[in-house]
């Protein structure tokens, strides 16, 4: 069973950078794509941006494209999430998850496994 585990999360302000990480355990070196997705109050969950094993292959929402940016550290088993450029809009509490398919997927039902989330506040 693999475990994720968020860290990073916090209260900025708006135009600041914030940088997540997860870091996976129990039988993490089975896992293929991993990504970040987040839900802010009353709203669905939304795809943040996914990365595949080798890194070669990334992807964005649009709202974070350009600000954001997905790396992983395979040897220690860590995918970070660089946020760039704050705005109130990514306030949201940001999840890690993880997938046993090699395509760094958009839906959050391609992943098979989740943290438990950490919150990130952007103030005005």
């Amino acid at each position: 069973q693999v475990q994720l585990v968020e860290s990073g999360g916090g209260v900025e302000q708006a135009g600041t950078a914030l940088r997540l990480s997860c870091a996976a355990s129990g039988g993490a070196s089975s896992i293929d794509a991993m990504a970040w997705f987040r839900q802010a109050p009353g709203k669905e969950r939304e795809f943040v941006s996914a990365i595949s094993r080798g890194g070669d292959s990334t992807a964005y929402g649009g709202p974070v494209k350009g600000r954001f940016t997905i790396s992983r550290d395979n040897a220690k088993n860590t995918v970070a999430l660089q946020m760039n450029s704050l705005k109130p809009e990514d306030t949201a509490v940001y999840y890690c998850a993880a997938s046993y398919y090699s395509v760094p997927y958009r839906e959050p039902g391609r992943y098979h496994y989740w943290g438990q989330g950490t919150q990130v506040t952007v103030s005005s």
